[in-house]
Order: C-alpha cells, then structure tokens, then sequence
C-alpha cells in the first residue's frame, strides 16, 4: 500500500507541475512533439551515470524534464507551494477539461506522510528543487494566469 500511496502522490505532484509548465493543448504538443530534455542532468546531479543506463531505460529517460521533476520536488516538499500552485491552476485548459482533485498532495493524511517520507524531506530533495525554484516561485507570483495569453 505504501508504494500505491507514493505514487499516486507523485503523479498528482508531476501533473500539477506539467500543467503549470505546459498549460495549454498547444504547449503540450508543442513539448511532445520537440521532446522534453531528458535526465541526464538529473543523472549527474544525483551522483548516476548517464552513459551506463540500461537500454530498456533509456527511452523513458528521454521523456523527462528537468524542471518538471523539480517543480514537483517542490510541491511534494512544501504544503503552502502545492496549495498555490493547485489555485494558479484554476484557469488552466487542462484543469477546465477534467474534475481532478490533488488531495494526496495538498492535504496528505498520516498514512500519504508515512509512504512518502524521503520524497517529501526537502533536505534530499533540495539538489532537485533548487534547479528551477525560482522559476516555480515566478510563475505562481505572476500577474497573469496560468495559460492566459
């Protein structure tokens, strides 16, 4: 059960994050059309070797993005963050789409706290979250909506 509750309150985090960085249709396709980065700085930043991943690793590794992996190392370390960042949502064509609700995130109970304490310690966290912070913190302080023209 602990695993299903990590990762349940991980994807809520990626989502919300993805959302806030791609926050409409187009700029979606837009980032699955260029491609998002990959983890090879992640890799190197975490002390892994890009060079030795195993081949059946390698193709999801190129799908991941850098900043929203530490968006979401944010919003999974500060409670006050994932609450603002679910609110500057609000407007987003993604979340008009589909009745979502992030509750593992923003108000996790014992049993979320319990399956989640290392992805939630924002000291292990911190070489991830201080890659684009100020980038999350900029968003959710902006005049302008989240995917507003």
């Amino acid at each position: 059960m602990n695993a299903a509750l990590a990762e349940a309150q991980a994807r809520q985090a990626v989502t919300v994050a993805a959302w806030l960085r791609y926050p409409t249709a187009t700029d979606a396709a837009l980032v699955a059309m260029a491609g998002p980065g990959g983890s090879a700085r992640l890799d190197w930043l975490l002390g892994g070797d890009p060079r030795e991943v195993a081949e059946s690793d390698y193709a999801w590794r190129t799908w991941v993005d850098e900043v929203v992996a530490s968006w979401a190392a944010s919003l999974l370390t500060s409670p006050a963050l994932a609450n603002a960042a679910v609110a500057a949502l609000a407007g987003c064509e993604h979340a008009a789409a589909s009745a979502v609700d992030f509750r593992r995130l923003t108000t996790p109970d014992e049993y979320d706290r319990r399956a989640t304490p290392l992805l939630r310690h924002p000291d292990l966290m911190a070489p991830v979250i201080d890659l684009h912070r100020r980038q999350l913190l900029e968003r959710l302080h902006s005049d302008h909506p989240v995917g507003a023209v």
